[in-house]
């Protein structure tokens, strides 16, 4: 299983709060989003990361380049016009396996990653499962609709009415790539109007519940992050 993490973001809204660090490495409880981040994808079975990062960001790259990760890593530098463009861009090293997707700024419940991860590598005839949760605390959440065995009907930019979101999770085919050129075409931007493509085309994607994703936006978010993971986790475990 492949690792892959977009990771091309500017942290605009940290930075304007006084964040001096690129949003991944932020520290949580003694240890940077984006360690963690691989740690729990390499604990679960990533056998490769590829990580796209912009070309501004001088400490993340630093942070790769000088890196010890055990297995294969591949950095893209590339400053992105959305999240679904650093995707696409990541799509070269994608298309044998299905594969593990991950944004740059989700903290979660390590054993419900693990869980997971171990559903989603059983999984046939879903093209993508993504980590939904009913904890939405997000300036622009994308709610999702579910049928009873949680396969995804419809999206939406606005809660009412949706009782679940996306957290930032992803475990997809590559199959989804065959869709690259028709969202080329219809000028489609970010990475929620490309699952939108997806579910209208007749993909077959799926939630899988968290009890809770905090998305690192905010300083604040920060702080809910650390009370969220503490005891239950510490650097190593």
């Amino acid at each position: 299983m492949n690792l892959a993490i977009l990771a091309a973001g500017e942290s605009s809204r940290l930075k304007a709060e006084g964040l001096k660090v690129p949003k991944p490495l932020i520290t949580i409880n003694g240890e940077t989003i984006i360690e963690r981040i691989i740690r729990l994808g390499l604990q679960n079975g990533a056998a490769s990361i590829y990580c796209i990062i912009n070309e501004e960001e001088l400490l993340l790259r630093e942070f790769f380049i000088s890196g010890d990760f055990e297995v294969p890593v591949k950095l893209v530098i590339r400053t992105t016009e959305s999240s679904m463009h650093s995707l696409f861009s990541l799509a070269p090293y994608l298309t044998d396996e299905p594969f593990l997707l991950t944004t740059c700024d989700s903290v979660f419940d390590a054993l419900e990653f693990r869980n997971f991860v171990s559903s989603v590598k059983n999984s046939t005839g879903i093209q993508g499962t993504l980590a939904v949760t009913q904890y939405i605390d997000d300036e622009k959440p994308l709610c999702v609709k579910m049928d009873s065995g949680n396969k995804i009907t419809a999206f939406s930019d606005r809660q009412e009415g949706y009782l679940w979101a996306t957290g930032g999770i992803y475990y997809f085919s590559p199959e989804i790539f065959e869709m690259i050129k028709a969202a080329h075409e219809l000028k489609i931007s970010r990475l929620r109007n490309f699952l939108r493509l997806l579910l209208s085309n007749g993909y077959s994607l799926k939630g899988f519940p968290f009890s809770k994703i905090i998305d690192v936006d905010h300083l604040k978010d920060i702080k809910a992050a650390e009370e969220y993971l503490c005891p239950s986790e510490k650097p190593g475990a």
